[in-house]
């Protein structure tokens, strides 16, 4: 029961931290479709703030063990994918 309890909590933590890299994702669009470029200074300070957040959000389930670091990582590397693919098709336009 209680080993299920602890996947239960790390599958919730795992869509949580997916579900805000989402969130950063879809941001991150909205504010290059309709405000700004990603040279702007405010796009770059939005960016970080969100990205470091995400990361913090990242270590401390790492740390209570509800994530692996690897899983932990391929989070942050896919959004950081996504978020440069973006970037690029933004300047083709």
């Amino acid at each position: 029961m209680a080993s299920e309890m602890i996947v239960n909590h790390q599958e919730k933590a795992y869509a949580i931290l997916q579900a805000d890299a989402e969130k950063i994702l879809k941001l991150i669009k909205v504010q290059m479709d309709n405000l700004t470029m990603p040279q702007c200074p405010l796009y770059e300070e939005v960016l970080d703030t969100q990205m470091f957040g995400l990361s913090r959000e990242i270590d401390f389930a790492v740390r209570l063990g509800l994530i692996d670091v690897k899983d932990g990582k391929a989070i942050l590397d896919k959004l950081e994918r996504e978020l440069s693919a973006l970037h690029d098709a933004s300047i083709r336009k």
